[in-house]
């Protein structure tokens, strides 16, 4: 299989060696910077000079103990100083003035500039997302230094003329190739089934042959891949320690935020009144509250009330502020051993931080990740070999996001029951169309697919994941005590269908 990896897509694979190798774990980068760095330097055998890369490393990926220098070089120094970093777009509405931050760094958009020549070059790749990584390069405007926008500035700039700024010299995409999501669906067809599984499990650094031939294992963890893919796919997992919850969720992806234990706030999570500025919900594609267990909250009501409100229509409201926004919320935690039920038939939600002991909450997640199904982390599991590029799958996944022909395809095969209740059905439908995205994306209509492979590895295993929510809202609300999921099925009228 490793042939057809490499001849169908070509540069987009390379060498991961997780197993035996420190030198990127030594240094705590994300897979998608890793994976960055691997194709720029490796060449056709997989190899690369540790030397070379270390020296492009302490140029070009500046810690945040290095940014009081970078300012030295920048301001005192008056360098150019280039490397890779996030960045953030601010436009002031008051003075029409472009600026930028630098989050990682703490370079906020008070003391940027963006001139308009440099804004005109690069503001294609910056309008994209709320954050967008790529090499940077910054200079320094001194002091009583027009602003470059026109040879009369507003009165807005002129009293900002008497303050020295860090200016954007220069931007180029952290992705220096275009993603050709067609190409991408189309290639799906040389692989089978059980070969896409290993293919995808390599683009997040697992090695398919750990699991054994295990396909439940394997199924399990790219389960985990559905919010990655799916818009406003909310799910809770809980899964003994060592499973690589943290690994997945917050160092695959750049698109993604993973938060790890301590306070979490209303103002962070959805809108900032004092700031005006929109949280993470606003801009991520997921958002997950790792090791929710020790998750604290400021004000309990005022966030389950805010989660419930955006987990049902993707609207915060906050004061008189209404946003809207795309990410999906994930809660992750350990589970005791006692407390697992490959059934789910027992409280497992009881460990839960209080705003989370609602059913009216727990049932607008749409699913369960039994992750006690997922083997603890070891060598064995770690990728050795050839595999796809983690960034540009990363990147691919986002792109899905936004193809809704998916959804059309699941609408068309799955038969609602007669008095379905509304969020049972769209938590089906979402899980539905999230699993096609990712194991089969070369599907373009409902004949596209035989039946039972629609029904095994998406419909079905939706319907898994959220009858363990239906059976913990029974254990939460006497209310919802024997409330089945409905039966829902493949429609068998389906003109085309294999």
């Amino acid at each position: 299989m490793i042939e057809k990896l490499r001849n169908c897509f070509d540069e987009m694979v390379v060498y991961k060696d997780l197993q035996k190798s420190n030198f990127f774990s030594a240094l705590s980068l994300p897979s998608f910077m890793r994976d960055w760095l691997l194709k720029k330097f490796e060449d056709e055998a997989g190899r690369f000079d540790p030397d070379e890369l270390a020296r492009f490393i302490r140029v070009y990926l500046p810690r945040k103990d290095d940014w009081t220098a970078i300012k030295n070089r920048v301001v005192v120094e008056h360098e150019r100083v280039k490397f890779l970093a996030k960045i953030s777009i601010n436009i002031d509405i008051k003075t029409g003035e472009v600026s930028f931050s630098l989050p990682d760094f703490g370079l906020s958009s008070r003391d940027t500039i963006i001139e308009d020549t440099v804004w005109q070059a690069c503001k294609e790749d910056l309008l994209h997302s709320r954050e967008t990584w790529g090499m940077v390069e910054i200079g320094y405007r001194p002091p009583d230094h027009c602003s470059g926008y026109g040879a009369e500035p507003s009165a807005g700039r002129a009293r900002e003329a008497g303050h020295g700024k860090i200016k954007l010299t220069a931007f180029h995409p952290f992705c220096p190739y275009t993603i050709d999501l067609e190409y991408f669906k189309d290639v799906r067809r040389e692989f089978t089934t059980a070969e896409w599984l290993d293919v995808l499990l390599g683009a997040v650094d697992y090695n398919a042959k750990g699991y054994l031939g295990d396909e439940e294992k394997k199924l399990t963890m790219l389960t985990r891949l559905l919010p990655f893919v799916e818009k406003r796919l909310n799910l809770i997992e809980l899964a003994p320690k060592g499973t690589g919850k943290s690994y997945l969720f917050g160092r695959v992806s750049r698109f993604g935020w993973l938060s790890s234990g301590g306070v979490m706030s209303r103002a962070k999570m959805f809108y900032d009144q004092s700031k005006r500025a929109e949280g993470l919900v606003s801009g991520h594609d997921f958002v997950v509250l790792d090791e929710v267990q020790t998750v604290s909250f400021t004000n309990v009501d005022e966030m389950r009330a805010a989660l419930k409100g955006y987990l049902e229509s993707g609207i915060f409201t906050v004061g008189s502020y209404e946003g809207t926004a795309e990410a999906g919320v994930i809660l992750c935690g350990n589970i005791r051993k006692e407390l697992m039920d490959e059934d789910g038939f027992g409280n497992m939600f009881e460990e839960l931080p209080s705003v989370f002991h609602e059913s009216a909450l727990i049932e607008r997640f749409h699913g369960f990740i039994k992750g006690w199904n997922i083997p603890r982390m070891n060598d064995d599991l770690k990728i050795s070999g050839w595999a796809l590029n983690s960034e540009y799958f990363s990147s691919i996944m986002h792109e899905l996001r936004e193809d809704m022909s998916y959804r059309a395809v699941v609408d068309e095969l799955v038969e609602v029951p007669e008095s379905a209740d509304t969020r049972d059905t769209e938590a089906v439908k979402r899980i539905t169309t999230a699993y096609l995205k990712l194991l089969f994306p070369h599907v373009r209509s409902a004949g596209d697919l035989p039946v039972r492979e629609f029904k095994r590895y998406c419909l079905d295993r939706a319907r898994n994941m959220r009858d363990t929510i239906k059976y913990q809202l029974g254990l939460l609300d006497i209310e919802y005590q024997g409330k089945d999921l409905p039966v829902f099925r493949v429609r068998s009228n389906i003109e085309g269908a294999q």
